[in-house]
């Protein structure tokens, strides 16, 4: 039987423009309590030209700050599921998180980008008539499940830097 696995709290602040949005933490992000801590997940070099910095030379909570300082909240569309393993695939009995209630507090937001289909999937559904109100970007996943090259998911999500300016 699986355990019921619970995301992160968001990292916003009252400056953020651009909201990127993943599914649920994987196990080693889980067993690490950081986003995006398996070492071959792409996410920090993938989101490093938007924010302006080398994220992965960076402590943990200095890529944090980094984010903030670049306009770019961080959260999860999954507030708890159960799911073995890692896999967006395996979750079930999923409870959402209020994505529309967040972006509502955030009063500079301008996007909401989705990494990956599984957040796109259930990010759209959680906004509902509030994604009128946002350009709603879709990533390709930082994921090294997904079987794209870094080269091929990189100006997607270099083109984020769009919605900072």
């Amino acid at each position: 039987m699986s355990e019921r696995k619970h995301s992160f709290p968001p990292v916003v602040d009252a400056r953020v423009r651009l909201l990127v949005l993943g599914s649920l933490p994987g196990e080693r992000s889980l067993a690490e309590r950081r986003y995006y801590a398996h070492p071959q997940n792409q996410f920090w070099r993938l989101i490093s030209p938007a924010a302006g910095r080398d994220l992965p030379a960076l402590p943990y909570e200095d890529r944090l700050a980094a984010l903030l300082a670049a306009h770019i909240g961080l959260w999860d569309v999954v507030a708890s599921a159960t799911r073995p393993g890692s896999t967006d695939a395996a979750m079930r009995d999923i409870e959402g998180h209020d994505v529309a209630g967040l972006a509502a507090t955030l009063p500079d937001l301008r996007a909401i980008a989705f990494n990956g289909g599984t957040a796109l999937r259930h990010g759209r559904k959680q906004l509902g008539a509030a994604a009128d109100r946002y350009a709603i970007v879709a990533l390709p996943s930082s994921s090294p499940l997904h079987t794209i090259g870094f080269e091929a998911k990189a100006p997607a999500w270099a083109a984020l830097s769009h919605y900072l300016a």
